[in-house]
């Protein structure tokens, strides 16, 4: 069972999924200027609420600061829940990003006339009920709402305990401000409290399209093997930043230190610098006594550890290239050259984010051609992958999938497609005895 943040009933979450592919199909029948009206309010309503977010999230804080302190919790965890008023304004600032993308629904995709006056449509759809488990960031709850109601889509949302009254806060304005366009949109965003529920939810294949589970690897892979709904996701961001031999070294310390030290909480953070064999002498005591003056732990293989002769400087095992560290901890490997670079990521990687720093463009073609991820960066921090600053207006989450959708999730990631067929009496018969004969012919409709 679990509270609906409007009203005091208790509903089953089987009713729950129910109640969204109801509002869901609602939503999606609203017209595209309809649909960012109610994304203007939201946004308006979000920075009313300032005082009373930044309230609840204080509570959660200050719950938080004692299991922080005692290693409960990470402090990544820590800075990643805790909310200021310039971070509400983003929230908001967020929402009106996607209120001005186009509309991502009825876009026809292809048109073929099969035969005269029989003419086949391919257009974009809501997915229609998405679940999302995510953990500690609270922000997540107006960057995912606002691009399910964009797209059509109802929202089923279960975040961490530690933010467990942001949460609520965030969707009950939310929800308040939708329940005052229609009644019958405002289950597009319900909020799940426990593990149990869900546990549940994964088991609603009929009123459940799809489950985005945004937290460790380990439990991305227990999501996805105890799930009948199909998920979309990805575990670990273990990133890389290989400086090649021909790298500019300036650019080259300035793209490791914002990929590790820009946000070292975010999924898409450094947590592996390989450097090849020929630059290593002019660039590591650099940029390591850079790393080292911004806070950086760093773990380094043995040829990393003789260079530099610091005894600040620990070495790396074998544990230490397969750990997203989400933390100001970095480990380093001097190569041999690209290919070892590559395999070494082939080997380690997460299939999130690599990047390479060269002035070789042969060399930077064969990094680009061969890593396989769902973000490959040439001369750029890993930091770049991310859906506001890819133009997406915010993300669902990074999906290291083939399938669906692959790294950041924006609205496209929300959306399929359906085909429609227009005709005028036509049937299958008269084409198998040969009657009538196909044209398809691809048509601007």
């Amino acid at each position: 069972m679990s509270f609906n943040s409007i009203g005091t009933s208790q509903v089953s979450i089987a009713e729950m999924a129910k109640r969204g592919r109801a509002s869901s199909r609602n939503l999606a029948r609203l017209s595209n200027d309809h649909r960012n009206e109610i994304l203007m309010a939201a946004a308006k309503t979000i920075e009313s609420g300032t005082q009373k977010i930044l309230d609840s999230n204080d509570r959660d804080c200050r719950a938080a600061e004692p299991l922080a302190a005692s290693g409960k919790m990470s402090a990544a965890m820590l800075a990643r829940l805790r909310l200021t008023a310039k971070g509400v304004d983003e929230m908001a600032a967020r929402v009106r990003d996607v209120a001005r993308l186009p509309d991502p629904l009825g876009r026809r995709l292809a048109a073929t006339e099969l035969d005269d006056n029989l003419v086949l449509y391919k257009e974009t759809c809501p997915l229609g009920v998405v679940g999302i488990v995510f953990e500690s960031r609270p922000d997540v709850v107006p960057q995912v709402a606002s691009l399910a109601l964009k797209s059509g889509n109802a929202l089923i949302l279960k975040g961490g305990a530690e933010a467990e009254h942001t949460n609520e806060t965030l969707v009950d304005l939310w929800r308040r401000c939708v329940g005052g366009f229609s009644s019958a949109q405002v289950d597009v965003l319900q909020l799940l409290h426990t593990r149990a529920d869900v546990m549940e939810l994964l088991t609603l294949e009929r009123d459940v399209d799809l489950i985005i589970p945004r937290g460790s690897r380990e439990f991305v892979k227990f999501v996805a093997r105890n799930s009948r709904v199909p998920v979309l996701g990805h575990g670990e961001g273990i990133c890389h930043v290989y400086v090649d031999s021909s790298a500019d070294v300036e650019k080259a310390i300035k793209i490791t230190l914002d990929s590790k030290t820009q946000y070292p909480a975010a999924c898409n953070a450094a947590e592996t610098l390989l450097v090849h064999e020929r630059i290593a002498q002019r660039f590591l005591p650099r940029v390591v006594g850079e790393l080292k003056a911004a806070g950086v732990e760093i773990r380094a293989c043995p040829k990393t550890v003789a260079l530099l002769k610091r005894e600040d400087v620990a070495s790396a095992g074998d544990v230490d290239w397969a750990t997203e560290y989400s933390d100001l901890i970095l480990s380093i490997k001097v190569v041999t050259d690209i290919g070892e670079a590559i395999a070494h990521i082939e080997q380690y990687g997460s299939g999130h984010t690599e990047a390479i720093v060269t002035e070789d463009a042969e060399a930077a073609r064969e990094f680009m051609e061969k890593v396989d991820a769902a973000g490959v960066f040439h001369n750029a921090s890993t930091r770049f992958a991310d859906g506001f600053r890819y133009g997406l207006g915010a993300e669902l989450g990074i999906s290291t999938s083939k399938l669906h959708a692959r790294g950041p999730v924006g609205l496209e990631g929300l959306t399929t497609y359906k085909y429609k067929l227009f005709g005028d009496g036509h049937i299958v018969a008269e084409y198998s005895h040969g009657t009538r004969r196909f044209k398809h012919v691809a048509t601007a409709g």
